[in-house]
């Protein structure tokens, strides 16, 4: 893990952050070119009602579109969650050569976790992939999020039951 691939990670949860200030789940990517960012992005699956909206696509559609190139071939994309299978395949499909990954996704991880689209052996590209860049600042906020996001839906639900009862 280099000093780089801590700062870029930093900028990828502070888009997290973004993206849990507006009530989505907190993910955020970055892609970095030549040592600087090009793309970046954060979940709006919520806000936009786009299954598709995960913060790795909206740093890849940024990224291609600052670079006037649907191939990101010497690029990294640092992510704060593990991506799912979409996601993988969209890295795949823009060639990015290298993915940095703050923490796994045991449900739906798509680098490792479940499967490995990234590397798989049968696909024209694979991106190289370092996993654990800052895991414990990205699995704290995603387990908060979610934590949160139980205990709120169990108000809703108890808030309704005595609204029947009376």
């Amino acid at each position: 893990m280099s000093e780089l691939d801590e700062q870029f990670m930093q900028h990828a949860l502070r888009l997290a952050d973004y993206a849990e200030s507006i009530g989505e789940v907190p993910v955020g990517a970055c892609v970095v070119s030549e040592g600087k960012v090009v793309g970046e992005g954060w979940n709006r699956s919520i806000s936009q009602n786009d299954p598709c909206g995960h913060a790795e696509i909206q740093a890849i559609q940024n990224a291609a579109k600052n670079l006037d190139n649907y191939r990101l071939v010497d690029s990294t994309l640092y992510v704060t969650l593990e991506p799912c299978a979409m996601c993988a395949g969209a890295i795949v499909h823009a060639r990015i050569k290298r993915v940095v990954v703050a923490t796994t996704d045991p449900k739906t991880g798509c680098a490792g976790s479940i499967l490995n689209l990234l590397q798989h052996k049968d696909f024209n590209h694979k991106c190289e992939l370092t996993i654990g860049v800052l895991q414990a600042q990205a699995s704290q906020k995603i387990s908060d999020f979610f934590r949160l996001r139980r205990k709120q839906n169990k108000a809703e639900k108890l808030a309704l039951k005595s609204q029947d009862m009376n």
